[in-house]
């Protein structure tokens, strides 16, 4: 993937963008928040991804400033290659649970891709308003 992004890019934006690319990075700088890094790190560490987004989309509900309880996942791995679906949602809610051990999320969207079915052009959608709950 490095390659790719180099070759549409100046070393210097390059340089920029390996810095958010990289696991270990985006570890750094997300020490602020714990749950968005612990996710970062199961996945990483378990399922070797070419392509990993976690966003937090807390601040879109209800909850408390800083709050880290609505995540959006997008994960791209071989693992994945011939599990179905829900297996894969499966195995990322497995790891998620694991490394969290005790720590609330209220939601947790998946987008779980082989590197085959993977185009680097596809972009998160950001999840709908929360309406408050409760049917409201």
């Amino acid at each position: 993937m490095n390659s790719i992004i180099r070759s549409r890019f100046s070393i210097k934006q390059f340089a920029l963008l390996s810095k958010f690319h990289s696991p270990v990075a985006a570890m750094a700088t997300t020490t602020a928040n714990p749950i968005e890094a612990a996710i970062r790190t199961g996945l990483t560490k378990e399922l070797a991804p070419v392509h990993l987004e976690v966003v937090n989309e807390s601040y879109m509900h209800n909850v408390p400033k800083g709050s880290e309880t609505h995540f959006k996942v997008l994960v791209v791995s071989q693992q994945f290659d011939g599990l179905p679906l829900i297996k894969r949602h499966r195995l990322v809610n497995d790891i998620v649970k694991t490394q969290l051990a005790g720590d609330f999320v209220h939601a947790l969207s998946i987008v779980a891709k082989t590197p085959q079915q993977w185009d680097e052009a596809y972009k998160l959608q950001p999840s709908p308003n929360c309406k408050g709950g409760f049917g409201k």
